[in-house]
């Protein structure tokens, strides 16, 4: 594939969930049908070259997941189901047997194949993995900053206390990387952002949630890819290989060089593109 073909002209599509939140989708590109669901922080928008790049091979579903853009709200009654539920019903409309998933986005993936076998591959880079340790101490204070009105506050107790942070991030004073994120978090990026910052501690609720849910994912029929970076924290990448070697009967994991957690977003999100879809296309799949 190549990364500077034209970009595929795009659809916006939208589906009532089972609770009746209206969920976007953009559906563009033609051949097997693709669900692509992101992670908590970003938008649709952040994964457009990856979709773009994708829909060269695969007619991509790109879902704006709710609490986002052209989709309803979390809801008060919010959980991982809701996320399941909201991918069912872009399967339900586009019939779609292939999915790719980021980070939350790729625990939702692996939930809706777990509970539904409406897949017959997917591809997941660094997904949520249950049964993982996820830290929770930053999430009251991040809380109590977000009411206060501290976007920033709140966003520097996540950095610092979530786990993904290089060390030596994690061990600024708060005050400092308060400050340092205020200039360095700015413009477009950050306007797509702080609307998400309350979804994201909901999301990262649910993902703690998850711990010792190991054992419910042993009978997963789907084929599946699981995507890390070389740049991944030793801890995350212990997490993926009990879920790829341990537990999973049909996956397999394979490292990007040079990547990190946030790989499928942005400038890098189309060499992801690139190994998802061999994947995802190495056997033929009917539409």
């Amino acid at each position: 594939m190549s990364q500077n073909a034209p970009a595929s002209p795009t659809q916006q599509r939208s589906v009532l969930s089972a609770d009746g939140t209206p969920i976007g989708y953009q559906t563009m590109g033609s051949g097997p049908d693709a669900i692509v669901v992101g992670g908590a922080l970003f938008t649709a928008q952040d994964y457009q070259p990856l979709a773009s790049t994708l829909a060269q091979s695969c007619t991509v579903h790109l879902v704006e997941r709710r609490g986002r853009g052209a989709s309803g709200p979390l809801g008060h009654d919010y959980s991982l189901r809701k996320e399941v539920d909201d991918i069912l019903a872009v399967h339900a409309e586009t019939g779609a047997r292939l999915a790719f998933g980021h980070s939350y986005g790729g625990l939702a993936i692996l939930e809706t194949a777990r509970s539904s076998p409406v897949f017959d591959r997917i591809a997941l880079y660094e997904p949520g993995a249950p049964g993982g340790d996820v830290p929770t101490g930053w999430m009251a204070p991040y809380r109590e900053r977000l009411a206060a009105g501290d976007p920033y506050g709140a966003f520097a107790y996540f950095v610092q206390g979530s786990g993904g942070a290089p060390g030596f991030v994690a061990k600024l004073p708060y005050w400092y990387l308060r400050t340092a994120l205020r200039i360095g978090f700015r413009g477009q990026r950050w306007q797509r952002m702080r609307p998400l910052l309350e979804a994201n501690l909901a999301e990262h609720e649910q993902l703690a949630a998850q711990r010792d849910r190991l054992d419910e994912f042993v009978n997963l029929t789907a084929a599946t890819l699981i995507l890390c970076g070389t740049r991944t924290p030793s801890t995350t990448r212990a997490e993926l290989d009990a879920l790829a070697d341990g537990t999973l009967p049909n996956a397999t994991l394979d490292t990007m060089n040079g990547l990190n957690h946030f790989g499928p977003e942005g400038e890098s999100g189309p060499i992801v593109a690139e190994r998802a879809a061999a994947f995802l296309l190495a056997v033929g799949v009917s539409r």
